[in-house]
């Protein structure tokens, strides 16, 4: 895995089984030493070339199995390996055109071992008050190219 939170491998275009575009996926890795279970995770919003895409339009692929936001919320069974990249599918009708195209997002995760008064206030979307990368709380960006 690359050492940046949004991989370069596995940026591409997304098809269903007739062959048409319905959108295009990209890969995350867990900025933690440690795994986490789905529930802990507090999914951010995705801009992809400064538009926003709307948190309703990305599964999460853990394992090979597909998540919605809502799913993820109550599953305490499902374990994001530290060791393996998540897919994050996004439905857009015709996918992203060749070429370049700057990615913008940020998840967090709660811990048991945080004061839940750190936890209450993450958001996603912004940088922490406390700037801790390793759990997370880190908005990420990249310039990604799809061939």
């Amino acid at each position: 895995m690359e050492k940046q939170v949004i991989q370069s491998v596995g940026f591409r275009n997304t098809k269903d089984a007739e062959g048409n575009v319905t959108g295009f996926q990209f890969k995350v890795r867990l900025p933690y030493y440690r795994g986490i279970f789905l529930s802990q995770i507090r999914p951010g919003t995705l801009f992809v070339d400064g538009e926003r895409i709307e948190k309703d339009s990305i599964t999460w692929v853990i394992d090979g199995e597909e998540y919605t936001n809502e799913e993820m919320k109550t599953n305490y069974q499902v374990h994001w390996s530290v060791t393996k990249s998540a897919v994050l599918k996004v439905k857009k009708e015709g996918g992203l055109a060749q070429g370049y195209h700057d990615l913008k997002y940020g998840f967090c995760f709660t811990s048991s071992y945080m004061p839940p008064i750190i936890q209450a206030h993450l958001d996603p979307d912004k940088e922490n008050m406390v700037f801790l990368p390793e759990f997370g709380h880190h908005v990420n960006e990249r310039r990604l190219l799809i061939v």
